[in-house]
């Protein structure tokens, strides 16, 4: 998987439209939950892609700055593809997203907003549960930290 990490400003147009091709693809279309997916953190955030060989987006998630979600730096719109679940790809994200988090912000708290089902998974990187559950877009969510 070649990996490359942005922020929104150094996105071009090509890249800008696969990730949210990726994103509708999966959030819109397969969990068949329609939401405003343009919130205005896209712009100050850091934009994290897997691609395969042959170029194709594959996996993604973007890294929204501290004080836009939470006070802390945050994940979220973690997403593979069809094509790679099940081959660590998810994994792979996840772990390139929080080297990226320490040699940029250094050893600090992050927080997301996890899809119920996820949880375990997001448990694996340090992740712990802080909040009530919470329906977000007919999806049950729970907000977790990795302090």
């Amino acid at each position: 998987m070649n990996w490359q990490i942005k922020h929104f400003r150094e996105l071009g147009t090509e890249e800008l439209y696969r990730i949210f091709h990726v994103r509708l693809e999966i959030f819109s279309v397969e969990q068949n939950c329609p939401y405003q997916d343009a919130d205005g953190k896209d712009q100050r955030s850091w934009h994290v892609m897997g691609y395969h060989g042959d170029g194709k987006l594959v996996a993604y998630a973007r890294l929204v700055e501290p004080g836009v979600s939470y006070d802390e730096v945050s994940i979220g719109r973690v997403v593979t593809t069809a094509e790679v679940r099940g081959t660590g790809a998810g994994k792979e994200l996840m772990k390139v997203c929080l080297d990226f988090i320490q040699k940029q912000y250094g050893k600090v708290p992050v927080r997301i907003s996890a899809q119920c089902y996820l949880k375990r998974f997001y448990e694996g990187f340090g992740f712990q549960t802080v909040g009530e559950e919470y329906e977000e877009d007919h999806i049950p969510h729970v907000e977790m930290l990795r302090p």
